[in-house]
């Protein structure tokens, strides 16, 4: 039996339909659900793709590789505004050599196991986030752009579903053709 995306795992519910996450406020259940369904489905999806497609880009779009350090990197920023922190060096840095390869070589194992890890912290920083703090006024980036706590996390689970979606279809290309 198949999942509906054609995966060789039995269909099991989506994680928002698995019920709450424990710990984790019920006005952050949303990201939470958001944040472990797309760690399931990186993993899913990457676990047969072929290495040395990790940073071809068919027909012009994103490569998997940058969707995988993507993830993680964004999920890292939108946290850090949300904690109230400006982007260090090493964040910026991370940016800056987004979609492009390493300089030595990183296996698509290691960019799924850096998106699980900042998964995990991210559900830290949920578990700890109180409703008190949402409405909390944050900036983004170097032009201070306004947000609130509750907008950075909000916009951090959407960005996140939006990049796996763009990898599910990339991955299927890259499969195909094989």
């Amino acid at each position: 039996m198949t999942g509906p995306s054609g995966s060789k795992h039995p269909a099991r519910p989506e994680v928002w339909l698995r019920g709450p996450i424990p710990g984790i406020s019920v006005l952050l259940q949303p990201v939470a659900h958001a944040l472990l369904q797309a760690r399931e489905e990186v993993a899913s999806v990457m676990q047969d793709f072929p290495e040395e497609r990790l940073w071809t880009r068919p027909g012009g779009v994103a490569s998997v590789g940058f969707h995988l350090q993507h993830l993680a990197g964004v999920l890292d920023r939108l946290f850090t505004y949300a904690r109230g922190e400006a982007l260090n060096a090493v964040q910026l840095s991370v940016l800056q050599k987004e979609g492009t390869p390493p300089d030595s070589p990183v296996s698509s194992r290691e960019l799924v196991a850096a998106f699980h890890r900042q998964v995990e912290l991210a559900m830290e920083a949920l578990r700890t986030t109180g409703e008190s703090a949402l409405t909390e006024a944050r900036t983004v980036g170097r032009s201070q752009l306004p947000s609130t706590v509750l907008g950075l996390l909000v916009h951090a689970a959407e960005h996140i579903q939006r990049h796996v979606g763009q990898l599910l279809v990339t991955v299927r290309v890259q499969q195909k053709s094989c």
